[in-house]
């Protein structure tokens, strides 16, 4: 009988999940979480983590938009000792966490959306946006290829960019460029930079130029500036599509597209991850469509409405075979 019990809440115990110690939580968010989904998704994990354990305190940090301040406000932020782990999201985070962390030792880092190995307070993951870049070139290029509407036949895309940056250079555009010529590979792709985050104005201007030469689908990556690149396609019935956040409700038949990255769900995870001892830091992690952190929202109601059969199914074919690792695409080295 002994055995039995013994046996029986053995089993009780393998069966239930492992609880995650409360913690004291920073979120440092390099520009603010109104009006930019991937810094909302960021702060919505470590809410969520919060809520479901008992405990756990949470303080959020807007660093703002001056790239120059955000080393300073970081060394700020953490220098008050208040947090076993600081959650961060942006490319350029893990140069400066390098800089501050021989100051402090003892303080944990975990930085969404950057890469860097080596350092043992900081463990990063980089979202594979070759890979994202790519299912939203292909996407674009089907879109430009169709009978739709709004389409042409000179085979021109364009993105709206805030900045040059590595991420931007070396995954993001390369992707989608690639993503296009592999519908057709006469595509061209035409970039034009904003040199901000928010100039909504500029950024319709710089769409209009696109269109006026050819363009008919533009993917948008210019912050809360991206506001002003659809007001431009709306009013000239030409298409986009969107990365990082779902965001059909914007211009439902403008935007085609979104091709999201669950940061919610990467930082919770990562959060749970820390709690439980887990984390494996000084790595660099790379994820994607494969581990379900990226994700083109093809069960929308716009995206199922809005496009046609033929470039739906060739969408799904195209996750399919990127879900099962017959289609990768290595990260490059940042």
């Amino acid at each position: 009988m002994l055995r039995r019990f013994m046996a029986f809440f053995s089993a009780l115990f393998i069966a239930l999940p492992l609880i995650a110690a409360p913690l004291k939580i920073g979120v440092f968010i390099p520009g603010q979480r109104e009006g930019s989904p991937i810094y909302d998704s960021l702060a919505a994990g470590a809410e969520q983590f919060v809520a479901e354990n008992p405990g756990s305190s949470l303080r959020l940090f807007e660093a703002g938009f001056n790239q120059a301040e955000w080393q300073e406000k970081l060394t700020s932020f953490v220098s008050s000792g208040r947090f076993d782990v600081v959650l961060t999201s942006n490319p350029s985070i893990p140069d400066l966490i390098e800089a501050i962390a021989p100051l402090f030792p003892t303080q944990k880092f975990i930085c969404l959306d950057g890469f860097k190995a080596g350092i043992p307070n900081l463990h990063t993951v980089l979202y594979n946006q070759t890979e994202q870049g790519y299912i939203a070139g292909y996407l674009a290029g089907l879109i430009s290829s169709s009978d739709l509407p709004g389409a042409n036949a000179q085979k021109k895309a364009g993105m709206v960019i805030g900045q040059h940056y590595p991420v931007m250079d070396t995954l993001i555009a390369p992707g989608f460029e690639q993503g296009l010529k592999a519908v057709d590979p006469s595509f061209s792709l035409d970039i034009r930079v904003l040199g901000n985050w928010y100039d909504a104005t500029k950024a319709s201007e710089l769409a209009k130029s696109m269109i006026t030469s050819g363009v008919d689908v533009i993917l948008p990556i210019c912050g809360s500036a991206s506001q002003g690149v659809v007001k431009a396609a709306k009013d000239s019935n030409h298409y986009l599509v969107f990365f990082d956040s779902d965001e059909y409700s914007r211009a439902p038949g403008t935007i085609l597209g979104c091709v999201a990255l669950k940061q919610k769900e990467l930082g919770y995870a990562k959060l749970n991850e820390f709690a439980l001892k887990t984390t494996p830091w000084g790595s660099a992690q790379v994820v994607g469509v494969k581990e379900g952190y990226i994700e083109l929202l093809d069960k929308h109601p716009s995206y199922i409405q809005s496009l046609p059969a033929s470039i739906r199914d060739r969408m799904s074919e195209l996750i399919a075979r990127i879900s099962s690792g017959t289609l990768s695409f290595p990260a490059p080295k940042l």
